[in-house]
């Protein structure tokens, strides 16, 4: 399935204010159900796989989050766009064979992005942009009802996405095969730089309020986003790290892409935990910490 190519981001976009802050806003749209041992190992891949035939009622129950972002310029901003509708009615139909097997989706098809916004009085339309912290299955599966939406992808995970057998790395590529632009992050340019303790970010509106941090490892192009709030930052962090206890036990999951790169973006996450100890961390997984959340954070 050949997709148009994505353009290359090395400008930041529209909008910007100088001193802005935004609003957060959390928004669950459903479940997975894995093995533990697939997210947090805690021996060898072998391990990792048999643990596929434990007892499901051992198995985690983890969110597929999506976040709103409120900018006093730009507008509304979606980063991922969570589990489509259907999968609510038949998960191997949206997701194929190969991840149906491996995983369960729990959700109803309320939970979907697109209904939670629009009982808020939000339509697809008035989401202009959609900032993908990378576009494994769960977090690109309801791309189709945001096709008015500009796509920011980090840098190489277009290529990523349309590999051979990209079904094999968590991707699905019907999920992205729509008429939408796609812009792809160039970390590599003189506009991008380091920030904190990234070595790589990209200040998507040129006033400092979304910064996009590179954080490859769990996919070739992940990245996270640290958005600056008004007494403090916010990190959402995606899969670069599943639980906020990943940072202390640093068990990794299965499945990643470099592990070597999983490495460096930990050890980024650890040290601006412990330089920003007032900052909000949220990983896309976390069983434990989402229930803590509040509806919104500005």
């Amino acid at each position: 399935m050949a997709l148009a190519e994505a353009s290359r981001l090395t400008q930041p976009l529209p909008g910007g204010q100088e001193g802005a802050t935004v609003t957060v806003r959390p928004i669950n749209t459903g479940y997975i159900l894995g093995p533990q041992e697939l997210m947090a190992m805690t021996g060898g891949r072998a391990k990792a796989f048999r643990s596929i035939r434990s007892p499901r009622d051992e198995w985690l129950k983890v969110p597929v989050p999506v976040f709103l972002i409120e900018h006093p310029g730009v507008g509304l901003i979606l980063v991922d766009t969570g589990l489509h509708a259907s999968v609510a009615v038949d998960a191997k139909q949206k997701m194929g064979g190969l991840i149906g097997r491996l995983y369960r989706f729990v959700m109803e098809p309320e939970q979907a992005a697109i209904a939670q916004l629009r009982a808020q009085g939000i339509e697809p339309s008035d989401i202009k942009l959609v900032v993908m912290t990378h576009m494994h299955m769960d977090h690109a599966s309801a791309i189709s009802d945001f096709t008015d939406s500009t796509y920011v992808l980090g840098e190489g995970e277009w290529a990523a996405f349309n590999a051979p057998r990209a079904v094999l790395n968590g991707y699905v590529k019907k999920q992205g095969a729509h008429a939408v632009d796609y812009r792809e992050v160039v970390y590599d340019t003189r506009l991008a730089s380091s920030y904190s303790t990234f070595g790589r970010s990209f200040d998507l509106f040129g006033d400092g309020s979304v910064r996009l941090v590179f954080t490859p490892g769990h996919s070739v192009g992940h990245q996270s986003l640290i958005v600056r709030l008004k007494g403090r930052e916010a990190l959402l962090a995606g899969d670069a790290i599943y639980f906020l206890d990943t940072l202390d036990h640093e068990r990794r999951g299965a499945f990643l892409a470099d592990e070597h790169n999983w490495k460096r973006s930990l050890r980024e996450i650890q040290l601006y935990r412990r330089q920003h100890p007032d900052a909000l961390i949220i990983p896309s997984h976390d069983d434990k910490l989402w229930p803590t959340l509040e509806p919104a954070y500005a």
